[in-house]
């Protein structure tokens, strides 16, 4: 039997003349292979990265095609072709870098920081900051709520948990070595874990619909430019680009000219190609922003981290201003994308920055600063406050000069596009439009809300800095907690109101924090645990915690107390049946002059077609043109006898009909008044469609 063996098992004699490449082909494999796992793993920073650069640079010459007048879809090709130059030169720069450049992923991960490397510090000031932070937390989620709790107690217990936090991780800088390297790069497991959850993100943004009233205005404007290949300078909705612009809304932000030129340039509805095609791609770059930061800034588990920050957005919705609602619900809002994706991008560029100081973090910045912009004037208002947390944060271990330079890279473009845009095109004062104002504690429970939600954030904004990798996150966290506690001290914001003249936008500060990512990394506290499989048993308790209080004591995302609908297809982002009804008014033959229909259809209408001009878009813009015109007075009148809220006499429908120029009526079958009165105004019936949704629309006669 030995003798069989050996025979088995006896090499053959070499053929003297192998196949070519026939011995290479395993080392082939294996080197196939590991490019493709290197690819996985670069995939999210390559795919942001990209993102924020071709999106900056769309919108840099939106703004240069002021100077030449050109039309929207003619800067949209011209960007495609830029875009398609970039690509090249970035493959073929990478074609001739060595594999250990190319392939970070490739090289072992750094192990994380062990206990006892870290700088001993005082135990007494860490008491100190947890306590203070529990307090702050618990307090402040109990804020507003039948327990009567007075804001100063979680403002000062906030505040001194803030400056604790500061100082311990100052002082960890300073006493504590630099790892090399700062973080380790993501694993490709790590990164298609990312990939995948964020493509499953971007499919459910197929199925969910909110309807926003700001929609009127933010997809209204791509319909417009879509269908008519220009940029509105002026008032789109009230009247054809004829009346001043509202004064909230200077011509700086370029999503919405992106939007519209790329669904002219496509042939497609500007509605579809915003819901069915960006909306997607802007749901996986959000999620990936924020995995991105997530691993960067955990130290340790970022995976189990990165799925709780998820969880917390699709469970944690319900209001109005609630992190979650600004994610899927209304991401395809400028707003939502700069929130969701920005601030999280944001924070990883700006650790990346004082991390290495490499021109290439300091591009990035740029970038996404350009691209901040491009997606909302809020970015002028929030980013000054980030950039100001993360640069007093350095300038306390003495990097001032690497301070400045983020704040110039980071606040250049947006603070002078703004200026630029004053000067140039004026604009009116939105003075209206600003009275509304909340305070600190109302804006806390908007925001990071209250209850056990409430205290998760707390604990989150509060500890994060103490639960954040060394060095350069946990400095950034300390000082974003730092700067929205000071924000949170009563009348401070209120003295930012009366001295900036804006109210109505102020309870967006809590924007400036990277919460989801905080909220994660709360599962990655290092529980004492005598071996690593129970601290990992301990990390995946806190986390199912965690979800579990998101879903029994939050509203989810797809709830309808969220406003949200969630149909079996894709769909627009409208109520179906409004939907339906002004598609059908525009189909019909009507004679010259505006619409005026129940409110809900006319903010309907400009989201479907630019073509048919309504009365009143949306009542909340006539604070920008005076509530007590006659301008205002005459559209709230015809809206209120067209809703059936109110029912004033032919005498005094006949002249504000006159002075609109109102040539279609349209209203539900059970507003009898209106339907009997139309014909006395010199209207005539001409149409009626049936349930659900009958209504009856007349025309002018004559």
């Amino acid at each position: 039997m030995a003798n069989v063996d050996s025979i088995a098992v006896a090499p053959a004699e070499p053929d003297p003349t192998p196949r070519p490449g026939q011995a290479s082909r395993p080392a082939a494999a294996r080197a196939g292979l590991s490019r493709v796992r290197a690819l996985v793993a670069v995939a999210p920073a390559v795919l942001t990265d990209g993102a924020v650069i071709a999106f900056a640079l769309f919108t840099v010459l939106y703004h240069l095609a002021f100077l030449g007048d050109l039309r929207p879809s003619v800067t949209f090709r011209i960007w495609l072709l830029a875009c398609v130059v970039l690509a090249v030169v970035a493959v073929l720069r990478a074609r001739r870098r060595t594999p250990a450049d190319s392939t970070p992923a490739d090289s072992a991960p750094a192990a994380q920081e062990p206990v006892s490397a870290r700088p001993a510090a005082d135990r007494r000031l860490l008491i100190g900051v947890l306590a203070a932070a529990a307090v702050a937390a618990v307090s402040a989620g109990l804020a507003n709520t039948s327990v009567n709790v007075s804001w100063w107690i979680p403002a000062v217990s906030g505040l001194l948990a803030a400056v604790g936090g500061m100082l311990l991780v100052r002082q960890a800088w300073l006493s504590g070595p630099t790892p090399t390297p700062a973080a380790p790069a993501p694993t490709p497991a790590q990164s298609a874990y990312a990939l995948v959850v964020s493509v499953l993100v971007g499919i459910s943004s197929f199925f969910m619909a909110r309807n926003t009233p700001d929609d009127v205005y933010y997809v209204g404007k791509s319909v417009w430019i879509a269908e008519r290949d220009l940029i509105p300078l002026n008032d789109f909705l009230f009247s054809e680009n004829v009346l001043p612009s509202m004064g909230s809304q200077p011509p700086i932000p370029s999503i919405e000219v992106f939007d519209g030129a790329f669904a002219n340039v496509v042939g497609i509805h500007a509605s579809s190609a915003l819901w069915y095609v960006l909306l997607p791609i802007m749901a996986v770059l959000a999620a990936l922003a924020l995995w991105r930061l997530t691993h960067r800034w955990a130290p340790r588990r970022p995976v189990l981290a990165f799925t709780v920050a998820i969880a917390y957005l699709y469970l944690v919705a319900g209001g109005d201003a609630a992190l979650g609602t600004f994610h899927l619900p209304r991401l395809h809002e400028g707003k939502g994308m700069f929130v969701s994706a920005v601030i999280p991008l944001m924070w990883l560029y700006l650790t990346e920055w004082f991390d290495n100081r490499s021109r290439r973090s300091l591009l990035l910045i740029v970038a996404l600063s350009i691209t901040a912009i491009g997606l909302t004037n809020t970015a002028a208002i929030i980013l000054p406050m980030l950039i100001g947390a993360a640069g007093f944060a350095m300038l306390l271990v003495g990097r001032w000069k690497a301070a400045v330079v983020a704040a110039v890279a980071a606040l250049a473009y947006p603070i002078g596009s703004l200026v630029v845009s004053r000067l140039v095109l004026g604009g009116m004062s939105a003075t209206g439009a600003d009275d509304a104002f909340f305070d600190a504690a109302y804006t806390y429970r908007r925001t990071l809300l209250f209850g056990v939600v409430g205290v998760i954030s707390g604990l989150a904004l509060w500890c994060g800095a103490l639960l954040a990798r060394r060095r350069t996150p946990a400095l950034l966290a300390a000082g974003a907690a730092l700067a929205l506690s000071v924000l949170f001290v009563p009348g401070v914001l209120e003295l930012l109101s009366a001295l900036s003249g804006i109210s109505v936008v102020l309870w967006r500060v809590p924007w400036l924090l990277a919460l989801p990512t905080l909220i994660g990394l709360l599962c990655t506290v290092r529980v004492p645990a005598p071996t690593r499989a129970l601290r990992r048993a301990a990390s995946g308790g806190i986390a199912v915690l965690l979800v579990a209080s998101f879903a029994l004591f939050a509203t989810p995302m797809w709830s309808p107390k969220s406003w949200v609908d969630v149909h079996d297809r894709p769909t627009w982002k409208l109520p179906q049946q409004r939907q339906a009804i002004a598609f059908w008014i525009k189909d019909l033959d009507r004679p010259q002059g505006l619409l005026l229909a129940p409110k809900t259809i006319m903010r309907t209408t400009p989201i479907v077609t630019s073509e048919v001009r309504v009365v009143l878009p949306r009542d909340f813009y006539l604070v920008e043109y005076d509530l007590s015109s006659q301008f205002a007075k005459d559209r709230l009148l015809l809206a209120g006898f067209a809703d059936g809220a109110a029912s004033p006499t032919p005498a005094e429908l006949t002249p504000a009909l006159d002075r609109l120029d109102v040539g279609t009526i349209c209203v539900y079958n059970g507003n009898r008044y209106a339907r009997d009165t139309a014909p006395q105004l010199g209207y005539q019936e001409f149409a009626k469609r049936k349930a659900p949704g009958a209504m009856t629309c007349f025309r002018r006669v004559g």
